[in-house]
């Protein structure tokens, strides 16, 4: 799944809600097809600047440019081209569908929101091939196995291992051909052999091109890393603040 990646860099960015710092002092320079690495503990801040820089939240300090859209002005140019995975609230999968429904869900919201006017009109046997297409093609970048769940693509979410879930929700993602894909909480609930074959993941589609930021309570070494980790003299915020920070900003 080849895709033209974007460039990302941020100086000085930072997001401050009703109730604090959701965080703050972000540096960041990474090339096309780079992979990135928001690291720090739960509570402080990871979410909120993954979804700051795919244009879902609007920064309050800093500027960075994102496939050379300007955050935090151009938040809907960013949305067009980006697209965020395992998010709770704003991705989450509905236990009672199935892999097939969500995949086919997806691929027609793609279809009627994502694509061109042209795209729209074209005789529905095209229409049909190119939705295959798109599911078969993202499906395989996930490493996502249809034949290999308990019941095929019949299978409901909430009988998905954690990692078969995670592939899903990435490769729902993968469905509009992100330039930047986003990734929270890469790391949750996995196993040490889960966890390498999840940034494995990960470094393929970025091999592939694709730009891919990654939140995760440890980084590789071979990624491009953002600490939000404060200073424990600068990090005055409470667990709550933080939840509150997010929630009460507001998200596109």
């Amino acid at each position: 799944m080849a895709v033209d990646g974007i460039a990302v860099t941020a100086e000085g960015f930072g997001l401050e809600g009703p109730r604090g710092w959701a965080f703050r002092g972000v540096d960041l320079a990474a090339e096309p097809g780079a992979l990135i690495a928001v690291e720090g503990p739960s509570g402080s801040g990871r979410t909120s600047l993954l979804l700051a820089l795919t244009g879902r939240m609007k920064a309050t300090e800093g500027t960075a440019t994102v496939g050379g859209a300007r955050l935090p002005k151009q938040l809907a140019a960013v949305r067009r081209f980006s697209a965020p995975a395992n998010v709770a609230g704003v991705t989450d999968l509905d236990p009672a569908l199935t892999v097939a429904e969500h995949l086919r869900e997806r691929a027609l919201l793609q279809h009627r929101f994502g694509d061109s006017v042209r795209a729209l009109l074209r005789p529905r046997e095209e229409r049909r091939s190119e939705t295959k297409l798109r599911i078969d093609t993202a499906l395989t970048a996930a490493g996502l196995d249809r034949e290999a769940l308990p019941k095929g693509a019949r299978t409901a979410v909430r009988d998905l291992e954690r990692l078969e879930a995670l592939r899903l929700s990435i490769a729902l993602a993968l469905i509009g051909r992100p330039r930047l894909l986003a990734v929270d909480d890469l790391d949750l609930k996995l196993s040490d052999a889960e966890r390498t074959e999840a940034w494995a993941l990960l470094r393929s589609l970025a091999a592939a091109g694709t730009t891919v930021v990654a939140v995760c309570s440890e980084a590789p070494e071979d990624a491009v890393t953002v600490s939000t980790r404060s200073e424990p003299q600068e990090d005055t915020r409470t667990r709550k603040e933080t939840a509150d920070a997010l929630a009460e900003t507001g998200r596109a």
